[in-house]
């Protein structure tokens, strides 16, 4: 049975460009590569022949062969695909695909040389933490330095981070040869692999520092000076470059992030720039008129008046007695609002008072709301 076109495999024209030949495999590669077709048979004889047309057609000398002889050219001892060792793993085929191969045949089919190039390094960034700071309003309101106690590792300052005693070195992995990888094989293919003596740094410790047992960083409990801008609002979170945990064996730290949460307040409630209390006025005050003291958050106490006659619910507004505006200038605003205080622990002469008042003809005219409720009600019932 005679042997298919190897660049009727690929898809592609005699014409070809070098590139389009390159695109034309990568896209066949991708399409029939045995890890996306999984015991499929017919994918993995098709993969195995675009893999031999490509080995042919992309080495200019073996090209120009194939285009005067076709495929006799590689027959009966010649430079043949038949005797060629195709035990290269699915990476190596990415790897020709991405352009991290040996751009001889082993880069794609196996046999040829290990790759240099290390596959990662065990100087592993720190991790990132997280800290959540309990802040008051008052603390919010002016803006305040807070020195915060974070559980965190970092470097060990016996080894400086590299994790070797003193006057020893790093030796060359003997698994890997320090090249940081190696080569598992699976079945047809061969898989390159992190490394997992040297964990892909090449080099392993044989006399790790006793302080950190070579891990280059200790736990600690860091001590750090947190700048809280005024008016911030709950949940801002702020990060600080490089205080997070110290990198593995010397790699750079991670960041810390401090998260802002809002105490509860016992006088006021916060809703962005505004503030928001309940402010109780002795009945005598709200019947009579007077004024009555309201502290604020900057320490003052401010006088507001009432006007007589004022009932629970009213509501009175402090123009920019609020928080601070965040990253701007100016306040917000307070508001109040006003619940009337029941008198309690009357004296006798207090109650006979009271009843007198009360038992006046007059009071219908000072007591409104409560005379037009009853009324909607007798109305309500006379209808039933």
């Amino acid at each position: 049975m005679s042997k298919e076109d190897y660049y009727n495999t690929l898809g592609v024209d005699r014409s070809s460009s070098d590139d389009e030949i390159k695109k034309a495999y990568r896209k066949k590669a991708m399409k029939f590569h045995p890890d996306r077709n999984k015991g499929d048979k017919g994918a993995e004889k098709e993969f195995k022949k675009i893999n031999e047309a490509y080995y042919i057609l992309k080495d200019k000398e073996k090209k120009a062969q194939y285009d005067q002889f076709g495929h006799q050219a590689f027959e009966n001892g010649g430079a043949g695909f038949k005797d060629f060792n195709f035990s290269g793993g699915f990476s190596d085929i990415f790897e020709e695909m991405f352009g991290d191969f040996d751009d001889d045949m082993g880069g794609i089919f196996g046999g040829g040389k290990r790759s240099t190039r290390r596959q990662s390094s065990s100087r592993e960034y720190g991790a990132d933490l997280r800290y959540d700071m309990d802040v008051s309003l008052e603390e919010i309101y002016s803006g305040k330095k807070i020195v915060v106690h974070v559980p965190t590792k970092i470097q060990c300052n016996t080894c400086r981070g590299n994790g070797h005693e003193k006057n020893s070195k790093p030796e060359n992995c003997p698994t890997c040869e320090g090249h940081g990888s190696v080569r598992a094989s699976q079945g047809f293919f061969t898989i390159q692999q992190t490394c997992p003596e040297c964990r892909g740094e090449g080099s392993i410790i044989k006399n790790p520092c006793d302080d950190c047992s070579g891990t280059g960083r200790v736990d600690k409990k860091k001590s750090l000076s947190v700048e809280i801008p005024s008016g911030v609002e709950n949940g801002t979170r702020i990060r600080l470059s490089g205080e997070g945990e110290a990198g593995y064996k010397g790699g750079p730290s991670g960041d810390l992030y401090i998260f802002i949460k809002e105490k509860p307040h016992s006088i006021f409630k916060r809703e962005e720039e505004n503030l928001y209390c309940k402010a109780p006025i002795p009945m005598m005050t709200a019947t009579l008129g007077g004024e009555i003291e309201v502290p604020t958050l900057d320490g003052s106490i401010v006088k507001v008046k009432i006007p007589a006659g004022t009932q629970s619910g009213n509501n009175f507004r402090l123009s920019e007695k609020g928080m601070p505006i965040f990253r701007q200038n100016g306040k917000g605003d307070l508001f109040l609002e006003a619940f009337v205080e029941t008198p309690v622990n009357l004296s006798s002469k207090q109650k006979d008072l009271l009843k007198k008042f009360i038992g006046d003809k007059n009071t219908k005219t000072t007591s409104p709301q409560s005379e037009s409720f009853f009324d909607r009600l007798k109305d309500l019932w006379n209808k039933k």
